[in-house]
């Protein structure tokens, strides 16, 4: 599909490279010409300079054939007045913003318009870092019932199969980060130190979940008898 995107900071440089890597045609807008240097030679996708929530601007950055858009400069007024041109006058379905301030965020959430809060997520991530517990989740499907969650798994289960530990806590593991990179665990995976594990689970037994994946196999498979 075509994206626009503004913002060429660096969170707008890296979004556009990689979504022109996966095939994507991309127009990047940014008030500040300089700011293209960011994507480097190998871009292909179109530069507009120009203030983007201007419509005339949309329009140059080919708004009206867009399926997607993205207003991640520096400013949260400059994003969210973006991201409501680009549904309201526009009508693109897929927008986000990016907010600083977590307090608007929770406002526009609820006015629709999908937020991601750069203060909040860096911190609860690196809280997530400092303070490896329990189960976070990633996503709920719209009953409630179930949902994508990164568990912390004890350096007990590293060594040991990964298989294992679904049918010991009941969950299917979606997929694994290792390294950096989400990888899916075929029957001979074994869980590595660093991993981080992503299962999907019914909300109703995050408890029993989290208590495996916190106790050594061992203790597992003693309280499973």
């Amino acid at each position: 599909m075509h994206i626009v995107i503004m913002g060429c900071g660096r969170v707008g440089a890296a979004l556009s490279r990689t979504l022109e890597n996966q095939g994507h045609t991309v127009a990047i807008i940014d008030r500040d010409p300089t700011a293209f240097r960011r994507l480097g030679s190998g871009f292909g996708g179109r530069r507009v300079t120009g203030v983007g929530f201007d419509q005339d601007t949309l329009r140059d950055a080919g708004i009206e054939d867009a399926g997607a858009f993205a207003a991640v400069s520096s400013g949260d007024n400059s994003n969210i007045i973006a991201a409501r041109v680009a549904r309201e006058m526009f009508g693109v379905q897929n927008v986000a913003a990016r907010i600083y301030d977590p307090r608007r965020a929770e406002v526009y959430q609820r006015l629709g318009i999908p937020t991601v809060a750069t203060v909040r997520w860096t911190a609860d991530q690196m809280l997530r870092r400092l303070l490896p517990a329990g189960a976070e989740p990633l996503w709920l499907d719209p009953t409630g019932g179930v949902q994508l969650a990164e568990v912390h798994v004890s350096p007990e289960w590293f060594g040991h199969a990964a298989a294992r530990l679904e049918a010991e806590a009941g969950v299917r593991i979606a997929f694994i980060t290792r390294l950096g990179e989400a990888i899916l665990p075929d029957p001979q995976a074994v869980l590595q130190e660093g991993d981080l594990v992503h299962v999907m689970m019914r909300s109703q037994q995050v408890g029993e979940v989290e208590a495996v994946f916190d106790r050594g196999p061992d203790e597992a498979g003693e309280h499973q008898r």
